[in-house]
């Protein structure tokens, strides 16, 4: 994968012409770009991997394999460390050409980020010698993050045509309090919300979106065409919006099919104890196994409301998603490429018999002392229900029970320059119920301070 580096290398001396008049931007096209790291103490966590884009498992959603407390570097706290190009050019009178190309990297390692290949390097490992890891739309791709181009017009509005983040993940960064922070945030960190129930959903492959506005009424809406990483299905969306004296509101919704998340293969199903065909059985012959990751599948249908105030020197921030999780209408077969080229192995298309239902809360206020200086703190809230098959529960004997998981941040960040700023926070997570079976620690407390670079 260290090859795609060379797209960076070729950005980078864009840049080198670019600054000789100080600008980062030469006939429409901007380079832009971040480099994010610093320092972390975890009073439960997982080593450091070199490809998982949060770099460490900053957050106890999803993280199953804590072990104890670490002190380590850390990458990419505040943002993606990434680099990338944007450009316009006008076409016709009135019409734009519009385009953006991004890919996101680790800056501890110099990898380009890749949360399958992190997923898979824990195959067959006991959860209590796993590095960090997790499943994420950025998976080794040359452009990991948006890859799109497309037209625009101040009446007619703006179609683009590509890899493109998902509407309700650039609305979860824009009223998270912390901005989609890794290592402060649950929005940030987990990649479910702006997915619609799956992180890789997140950014959206051969998909078509439209943006318009009407006065102070923002609409949008976008298909992606199924087929592309092969377990994918087709998905839609829309967005409804408005801005009016300080006062931001968006509404979203979206449906998925065949939405794929992944998790390392256990021992038992890299060495099953007895062979398997693809016929009659989902998970692969042993002989086929290595190298393929598990995966459950499902439709995913979600809405969501999020709104910002600002009153001067602070500004508030609120939301709300409801994810509804159900067996796709059309399962997904075992060796079926996913996203990044990695095959599902094991595949799981009847895990939400009874639908899985998420309510996600959150909460927030920053307070902008300074110009160069503001306090920021937040409150995140799942609450899952009970979708056993053959009764409730309500313990971590299963993650199928219900559960919870509650978050609690709080962030100073500090502009030494118009590039350049340094942050220093702390975030504590706890998962309780099913949403917490399984893991060797329930909760963390993860104080950071970093610096950070922007071009």
């Amino acid at each position: 994968m260290r090859k795609y580096l060379l797209c960076s290398v070729a950005c980078m001396s864009f840049a080198g012409v670019a600054y000789a008049d100080d600008s980062l931007t030469m006939h429409g096209v901007t380079l832009y770009g971040t480099v994010d790291m610093g320092l972390v103490y975890q009073t439960h966590g997982a080593p450091l991997s070199d490809y998982l884009p949060t770099g460490l498992e900053y957050n106890a959603y999803g993280s199953k394999n804590y072990r104890n407390g670490q002190f380590t570097v850390g990458p990419s706290g505040l943002s993606q460390s990434k680099i990338g190009l944007k450009g316009s050019e006008e076409l016709i009178a009135g019409w734009t050409g519009i385009f953006k190309i991004e890919t996101g990297f680790n800056p501890t390692s110099g990898d380009l980020v890749d949360g399958p290949h992190s997923v898979l390097i824990n195959n067959g490992v006991a959860a209590s010698k796993q590095i960090s890891a997790g499943d994420s739309s950025r998976a080794g791709q040359a452009f990991n993050g948006p890859a799109f181009a497309g037209v625009s017009n101040d009446k007619f509005g703006t179609m683009t045509f590509g890899r493109q983040n998902a509407l309700m993940l650039d609305s979860a960064i824009k009223y998270d309090p912390m901005g989609g922070s890794y290592a402060f945030s649950l929005l940030g960190y987990t990649g479910a919300v702006g997915g619609a129930g799956d992180t890789e959903d997140g950014r959206l492959d051969n998909s078509l979106v439209y943006t318009n506005r009407f006065g102070p009424v923002r609409v949008s809406g976008g298909y992606k065409f199924s087929g592309g990483s092969g377990a994918d299905g087709s998905a839609w969306q829309a967005g409804l919006g408005s801005d009016f004296r300080g006062f931001s509101i968006d509404a979203n919704f979206a449906h998925v099919k065949d939405a794929v998340s992944i998790a390392a293969l256990s021992s038992a199903q890299l060495n099953p104890a007895a062979p398997v065909t693809t016929a009659t059985a989902t998970q692969l012959p042993t002989g086929q196994l290595p190298g393929t990751l598990a995966s459950t599948i499902s439709d995913n249908t979600a809405y969501s409301v999020m709104a910002s105030y600002t009153m001067g020197a602070p500004k508030f921030f609120a939301g709300y998603e409801n994810i509804t999780y159900a067996n796709p209408t059309a399962p997904v077969v075992p060796g079926t490429p996913t996203i990044g080229g990695y095959m599902l192995g094991v595949v799981n298309n009847t895990a939400y018999t009874n639908h899985k239902v998420w309510q996600i809360a959150w909460t927030g206020v920053k307070y902008s002392f300074t110009p160069e200086f503001d306090v920021t703190g937040a409150y995140y809230y799942i609450g899952q229900n009970s979708y056993k098959v053959g009764g409730s529960c309500s313990n971590s004997s299963a993650s199928t029970c219900s559960g919870e998981y509650n978050g609690a941040s709080i962030m100073a960040d500090y502009k030494l320059s118009k590039r350049f700023d340094v942050y220093g926070g702390a975030m504590w997570s706890q998962i309780v119920g099913g949403i917490g079976s399984g893991a060797l620690h329930n909760n963390t407390i993860d104080p950071m301070v970093g610096v950070r670079f922007n071009f």
